[in-house]
């Protein structure tokens, strides 16, 4: 018969070694699940001009780039190639045309770079395309809309999610 405090000491064990391998598992104790820094300033400055900020928080802001980096390892692992090699390009043009990595553009040259893209790789355009804008307009509990801030540009309250109950307290009166 197994006691309590061997099965708790066991459980706690367990937890322990599953937090060290799974932080062991980034590289370098980077906060990037998939993309190396490189890639992700890419893909953030690409969000970015996708989704600038204005009088609102633009894609950097909330959190674009941490969105697509989460589901790179879950829901879009079937992209994870697709993403290498478009980030890849995207970056070997700007050094090609302008000796630089397309974050350092100045904005002028990172939209003309990517009007580019949208011709040259289409697929890969369309596809980080979509996922800047699911990473801005989302639900903030899948890594983006950081603050909320698509909501609150648009004016929304928090909506309601199926099963969850939204936290409502009743008024002092």
């Amino acid at each position: 018969m197994l006691r309590r405090r061997t099965f708790l000491g066991a459980g706690l064990t367990a937890a322990v070694a599953g937090t060290t391998i799974s932080c062991a598992g980034r590289r370098g104790g980077s906060p990037w699940r998939f993309f190396t820094a490189d890639e992700a300033r890419t893909v953030e400055a690409i969000c970015e001009q996708i989704i600038p900020a204005d009088r609102d928080p633009g894609a950097r802001e909330a959190g674009v780039v941490n969105y697509i980096d989460i589901q790179l390892t879950r829901h879009f692992r079937r992209y994870q190639k697709a993403y290498r090699e478009g980030i890849a390009a995207v970056d070997a043009m700007s050094r090609q045309r302008f000796g630089k990595a397309f974050e350092e553009l100045p904005a002028g040259q990172q939209v003309e770079l990517l009007t580019e893209v949208e011709k040259s790789s289409r697929a890969f355009f369309e596809l980080i395309l979509a996922h800047a804008r699911q990473g801005f307009y989302g639900d903030p509990r899948h890594g983006g809309n950081r603050n909320m801030a698509s909501w609150k540009m648009l004016g929304l309250p928090y909506p309601p999610v199926r099963g969850r109950a939204p936290d409502i307290r009743p008024e002092a009166g």
